[in-house]
């Protein structure tokens, strides 16, 4: 897995052959594929397991160290895009087309299956979101759709190049204000978000 993330991160999938995976932790290539079906599915793998771990330690950096909502979601989203700006595999995932591979890898996945990963990558915020909701700190609605637009943010550090070093950071500084203003005003205060 170590070896599958470097290279993905350094190389993306494209250009990564199964060859570049197994040579450097001794297996032969028709052992791969008793583990995983393709290099994309390892791939898909990789990311997941570095999803969690991430979530997990944005989490601990945010929601688990601000008493204050707004905080705590602004906190959360600037750790987000930081990680996305800086980790080369999710820079990838996002600015290059390696999007459109994890798409393909979730061609093959089941209805069921799909869901269960959606769920499982909200399963994280979600208590947090439900809590706020019940003490009237963050307004109503779906907590799975609060939570995704908390994760929207990642999809903006893709233009980061195209909106140039003067114009993103503010940009960026600007929808996380207004993002976490927005999820913790009364639904009346902002009838419109």
């Amino acid at each position: 897995m170590e070896t599958g993330t470097d290279l993905f991160a350094r190389y993306g999938v494209k250009k990564t052959t199964i060859s570049d995976l197994t040579d450097p932790v001794g297996i032969a290539n028709g052992t791969f594929y008793r583990f995983f079906d393709s290099k994309e599915a390892l791939y898909f793998e990789i990311l997941q397991r570095e999803g969690h771990e991430t979530a997990d330690d944005l989490i601990a950096n945010s929601f688990e160290t601000e008493d204050d909502p707004e905080r705590a979601i602004r906190r959360f989203m600037t750790l987000l895009a930081d990680e996305m700006e800086e980790n080369p595999l999710f820079e990838r995932l996002v600015a290059g087309d390696e999007w459109e591979t994890v798409l393909r890898t979730m061609d093959g996945i089941s209805k069921e299956e799909y869901e269960s990963m959606r769920a499982a990558s909200f399963a994280h915020l979600l208590p947090y979101v439900e809590a706020w909701q019940a003490e009237g700190s963050v307004r109503d609605g779906d907590p799975a759709a609060i939570v995704g637009v908390m994760g929207s943010v990642k999809f903006l550090t893709a233009y980061r190049e195209q909106l140039g070093e003067e114009y993103y950071p503010v940009m960026r500084d600007t929808f996380v204000e207004t993002v976490a203003a927005g999820l913790t005003r009364p639904t009346g205060e902002n009838e419109r978000v």
